[in-house]
């Protein structure tokens, strides 16, 4: 390793990803309450070890080189690691201390707040950062490593990937009350044919098991209209646009209070189930090590909180 990059200090790394994320040299002096020419400085002396510039401005507009996104990788990494020892020594010393950077897709958000409070009460000193977005931005995330652990209703099959499933996410069919097929029982699949069917997005996980689960019982919906988030399904089906396709844990405020009707098709719900996930080989930290070991050893206190979401 070339001697120069040894006297790369910590604090030089936190001004330059400051400043990576900024990409203002004034809002990056007062996030680290330093001068401009303070901020200048490091950087400056930064670029002297490492050999190359790390910004250029085009325009007004201040952006990284190649060797700067290189070196903001090679930060994240230390800044982990150093992360990971701390909880570490804190794990030494009897607490587990740190944070867990969690994603979740968005059918599953009414749920993980109560799932995460259990877990903090049994390590009451653990902080969280969820992010709550679409299955295809969580699959964006889990591939860019901007998370600890994702938990999402189906596991991309392309990627190199550890998972377990620790909890049932059924997909039912509902519409408001007064709609004609409330107060009917025993339904058959072909009926859906003939309706409005409110489904979410391509590329969201309820969408796609939905698409298999019907082309494998051959039933070709005719009319479908495509929402982009299960609570915009379960809004529109409340509305009376047509029959919602959705989680049934984002259905079960509405369906308690009895502004949605759960139709009785003899085929439904079609049983998925929700996955903790992270790349394989990942390095985990100990906080999302126990969080892991959380969601497969205690099934049962799960399978309850998710009870009101069922």
């Amino acid at each position: 390793m070339r001697k120069e990059l040894h006297r790369i200090t910590l604090r030089q790394l936190q001004v330059f990803r400051s400043l990576c994320a900024t990409l203002s040299y004034s809002r990056t002096a007062e996030e680290m309450a330093l001068t401009q020419p303070a901020v200048s400085l490091q950087m400056r002396q930064l670029e002297e070890l490492v050999g190359q510039p790390l910004f250029e401005y085009v325009g007004r507009k201040l952006y990284l080189t190649d060797a700067a996104t290189i070196l903001l990788a090679a930060s994240g990494d230390i800044f982990n690691r150093l992360e990971i020892l701390d909880m570490q020594l804190s794990a030494l010393q009897g607490t587990l201390h740190g944070e867990l950077r969690l994603a979740v897709a968005s059918s599953i958000q009414y749920l993980t707040p109560h799932l995460l409070a259990a877990f903090r009460q049994r390590h009451p000193e653990v902080s969280f950062r969820l992010e709550v977005s679409t299955r295809a931005e969580v699959i964006r995330r889990l591939r860019d490593n901007l998370d600890d652990v994702v938990l999402v209703g189906m596991v991309p099959a392309d990627r190199a990937l550890d998972f377990f499933p620790f909890l049932n996410n059924p997909v039912i069919a509902v519409a408001a009350p007064d709609h004609p097929l409330a107060a009917r029982q025993q339904l058959g699949l072909a009926e859906l044919e003939s309706q409005m069917v409110l489904v979410r997005e391509i590329g969201s996980g309820v969408r796609k098991a939905c698409d298999e689960f019907f082309q494998q019982k051959r039933v070709h919906l005719q009319r479908v209209m495509q929402m982009g988030s299960g609570e915009t399904v379960v809004q529109s089906a409340i509305a009376g646009l047509g029959i919602g396709l959705v989680s049934a844990h984002s259905a079960a405020p509405w369906l308690r209070n009895g502004q949605l009707a759960r139709l009785d098709f003899t085929d439904l719900p079609l049983f998925r189930s929700w996955c903790a996930v992270h790349a394989r080989g990942k390095r985990l930290s100990p906080v999302a090590e126990a969080f892991l070991a959380f969601l497969r050893e205690e099934r049962a206190l799960i399978k309850q909180l998710a009870e009101p979401f069922s």
